[in-house]
Formats: structure tokens, sequence, C-alpha cells
């Protein structure tokens, strides 16, 4: 039941996390949190995050979008969340952002999330790079 909650609050959030803040109440006070260029524990630090996603994703993009492609359990303490990370930077030469990933996050036994650990589809200094880009060369085809 825990699980299943879980399951669709992600699949509410992280569609518009980067319009508005998501649901803190599926993860546990200590969450831990790791990505190709972030690790911290924490959920007020979990919350930071996300906060600084909205900032930095408004501040510096036209658009930006979290296409989510699908979440679900994947073993009974484990749920996959695969993404694309889409957007146009607020440059003269309108570079887009385009890089692929997934989340894994892991449930204790009250079903709550412990661990939130991000994998993306190349290196950060590879999706840095698209940043100087025109428009469609960052896209790949």
């Amino acid at each position: 039941m825990q699980v299943e909650q879980a399951v669709d609050t992600l699949k509410a959030d992280l569609p518009t996390l980067f319009e508005k803040d998501i649901s803190y109440d599926i993860y546990t006070k200590d969450v831990y949190f790791q990505d190709p260029v972030n690790k911290f524990k924490g959920k007020i630090n979990y919350r930071i995050i996300f906060w600084t996603l909205r900032f930095h994703g408004q501040l510096f993009f036209n658009e930006i979008y979290f296409d989510l492609h699908d979440v679900g359990q994947t073993a009974h303490d484990t749920i996959v969340a695969n993404w694309t990370v889409r957007g146009t930077l607020r440059v003269p030469w309108k570079a887009r952002i385009f890089f692929n990933g997934y989340s894994t996050y892991k449930l204790d036994k009250d079903g709550l999330i412990y661990e939130h650990i991000d994998t993306w589809d190349r290196e950060p200094g590879e999706i840095l790079k698209q940043f100087f880009r025109k428009g469609e060369e960052a896209i790949p085809g």
C-alpha cells in the first residue's frame, strides 16, 4: 500500500518539478540523495535541491521540462523512474539541453523513501557543453 502511494506521488510530482514543489511526506527525515554532481543527506537538503532546480530552471531557461516516461516498482523495496530533461537556455543562440536518466528510490520497512540515486546518460561536462551549441546541435539525432 505504501509503495503504491510512493509511486502515485512520484507520478504526480516529477513532471512538474521545475514548476512547483514536490510532496515530501513519502521521504524519511534523513533521506540520502546522490546524482553525478551532488551528494547529501537530510530532508532539509532534499527540499533545498528541489527549490534550487526550480529557481535555476526559471532563471536560466526559457522553457525546461522533466518528461517522466515511467515509474514502477522493480523490487519489494525499490522504485525506478525513467525520465528526460530538456529545455532551451535564455541565451541569444537558444542553446538546448537534453539528457536522459533514471532515479532509483529505496524504501524502508514503512514504505518511506530513504535513498534517491539519479543516474544520467552522460557526464555532467558533456551536458554542460550543450549550453554552448546552437539550438538543434545540442539534441542528439
